[in-house]
């Protein structure tokens, strides 16, 4: 959404890319992000937007959810999960095959074994049919352990709360 604000697109046009955990230890990749099929650091480049401009959308982005909420005043930030369960179910139902970010269990990818965690996937009749493993930089990858170990954080909590998680 912010991005199609920024360049005045449909949003159709528009694919993000985030990895990790939701929420403020997520991992918006802008390279990997594009505007019509054009990577946002190329649209930076031909002066479409600036880099600051980006480094607040993507701020945004790991904000959203409390923005989200805040504008709502009751509720939560239910709307984009559940478009995104959406988009999921249809993939798998219809086997369409579609690239969607999703909490994938991951056995040897990213440097991780034995963990959900949000990753790209391709998703069809056989549920995530593969995990899409990109190159990250070394920033990336830095961003995205801090993200996992946010996310391996919480699971601990719950699994103190609920005895029966542990098993």
């Amino acid at each position: 959404h912010f991005l199609a604000d920024e360049f005045k697109v449909s949003m159709k046009d528009v694919t993000a890319f985030v990895l990790g955990g939701h929420g403020d230890t997520m991992v918006p990749l802008a390279r990997y992000s594009t505007v019509a099929g054009i990577p946002l650091p190329d649209l930076v480049e031909m002066g479409w937007t600036t880099s600051e401009k980006l480094e607040g959308i993507i701020q945004r982005t790991r904000d959203g959810g409390a923005e989200i909420v805040g504008l709502l005043k009751t509720g939560s930030a239910f709307y984009a999960p559940a478009t995104a369960a959406i988009e999921m179910a249809e993939a798998y139902l219809k086997d369409q095959k579609r690239l969607l970010p999703c909490a994938a269990y991951c056995e040897n990818q990213f440097g991780l074994n034995g963990m959900y965690v949000g990753v790209p996937t391709i998703i069809g009749a056989n549920g995530i049919e593969r995990i899409v493993e990109i190159k990250l930089s070394k920033d990336e990858q830095i961003m995205f352990d801090k993200s996992v170990q946010a996310v391996n954080g919480l699971v601990k909590a719950c699994k103190e709360i609920d005895e029966t998680l542990k098993q």
